[in-house]
């Protein structure tokens, strides 16, 4: 199931909800960066392009979907997310949120590096790890999904093309 392929143009996502750009300046920290959508070698993108700073307790630049307009998404019948990305060979991690989260530094995390060429990555639900919680992930109540560059101090540039659930019968 798509979740977004880049079709819109705009920042809304071809599945529901619009894509924003969140820092640790929410919390007093000092990374900046920019969302936009842009076109890559041939391929239209959602970019994330921004300095992580670690200055002041800070450390992350990261784009957020909110999947449901505040419901949560089932997606217990697939495998994992499937991404087809590009960047600047950085470390990044994707975090899942879900309707049993509270706080705001709650997540479930998988961590992926990125490709100066366009490339796919899959990541079964397998692999996010509990974050600041004790509660296992449950993909059948998903509320939102990140890409975020964060934890040390770097230069982030990430080109998203799509981003959809897969299972592995299908391979989307």
């Amino acid at each position: 199931m798509i979740i977004d392929n880049r079709s819109t143009g705009t920042l809304q996502s071809s599945h529901a909800g619009e894509w924003r750009l969140i820092t640790d300046q929410v919390m007093g920290g000092r990374s900046s960066g920019v969302l936009v959508m842009d076109q890559y070698l041939g391929r239209n993108c959602l970019r994330m392009r921004g300095s992580v700073s670690t200055a002041n307790n800070g450390g992350f630049v990261q784009i957020a979907l909110d999947l449901a307009a505040g419901k949560s998404m089932d997606a217990s019948n697939f495998t994992g997310l499937v991404l087809e990305m590009m960047g600047n060979g950085e470390r990044y991690n994707i975090h899942l949120r879900t309707s049993e989260l509270w706080l705001p530094w709650q997540s479930y995390r998988a961590d992926f590096t990125s490709s100066s060429k366009w490339d796919e990555i899959r990541l079964p639900f397998s692999e996010f790890e509990p974050y600041k919680t004790k509660k296992r992930l449950d993909v059948g109540k998903l509320v939102r999904i990140g890409l975020v560059a964060i934890g040390r101090q770097f230069e982030a540039d990430l080109c998203l093309g799509k981003i959809a659930f897969y299972n592995d019968d299908s391979g989307d």
